[in-house]
């Protein structure tokens, strides 16, 4: 049975700027942490606006669900749902609301103490809305996502940040505990990297995830080697989340990469330690 992440790793409220020392612990050992109500209430529904006018006005770049070929997807764009909009990319560049999030001092203090006081934002992955739309959503496999990132190092942190409730009925990310300390050679993978869900190597891992139930303004923050995947939305609602990645300054790009081909965005200086 799936677990909630109610008796996994969360942050107490109120949240401040920076994890405690144990929090960081519990990242480190476990792959993630939830930090409730990190994001401000009223930027939190100055990030749904936007979305939804985007969304209703279908302003690029886009992803449609027919274009990732998931389970659950429209066959094709020409098909019922094949407009079915998967995800708002280049979501920085949409308003200064997202900019003045990922530059606020409750993200920037926690991803020093991760990452290290020098924090870059790549703009190649994620950087988008995710919009998980009722009926033609689709469900996404385990996977690590350096699977298709080229850097220096796998030390890459993401940010997910939900402007709704996300719940199991509406598609919530599920994630595997420690499954950023596992060797992949003890493993099977697809031959698109996924997961293989039903290998016997990999049973005991795919049976220890939880699900990262989230309110709005929540953060959800995990490694990029951490094991995740989501099932459709089967309720009414379009689900919405923020997704950001982040690196420290001197883990670098490979050129020539996919993870080369957009600028980056160099984030302000974190606050000072909190005594």
């Amino acid at each position: 049975m799936t677990r909630t992440a109610t008796a996994s790793p969360i942050c107490t409220f109120p949240p401040g700027n920076f994890f405690s020392k144990e929090e960081v612990a519990q990242f480190q050992r476990e792959g993630y942490i939830i930090v409730r109500n990190l994001a401000d209430s009223e930027l939190v529904e100055q990030m749904r606006k936007v979305t939804r006018k985007h969304l209703d006005e279908t302003i690029l770049p886009v992803e449609f669900e027919a274009d990732v070929k998931y389970p659950g997807s429209p066959m094709s764009r020409d098909s019922v749902g094949g407009h079915t909009i998967r995800r708002l990319k280049q979501a920085h560049a949409r308003d200064v609301c997202f900019t003045e999030w990922v530059s606020s001092p409750q993200m920037l203090g926690r991803l020093s103490q991760l990452l290290g006081p020098e924090l870059v934002m790549p703009l190649a992955h994620h950087n988008c809305i995710m919009t998980k739309q009722p009926r033609f959503s689709s469900r996404t496999g385990w996977h690590q996502d350096i699977r298709y990132w080229s850097y220096q190092r796998p030390e890459l942190v993401n940010a997910w940040l939900a402007l709704d409730h996300e719940e199991s009925h509406n598609g919530c990310l599920q994630i595997i505990p420690r499954s950023h300390r596992m060797n992949p050679a003890d493993h099977a993978f697809d031959q698109a990297q996924f997961f293989s869900e039903d290998d016997p190597k990999n049973q005991a891992l795919v049976n220890s995830r939880i699900e990262a139930e989230l309110q709005p303004g929540d953060v959800l923050f995990f490694h990029v080697l951490a094991l995740h995947a989501a099932s459709e939305n089967v309720s009414e609602q379009t689900k919405h989340s923020v997704v950001f990645t982040f690196r420290p300054a001197d883990n670098k790009p490979t050129p020539g990469s996919r993870s080369a081909a957009l600028p980056e965005l160099m984030l302000p200086a974190p606050p000072a330690i909190e005594d």
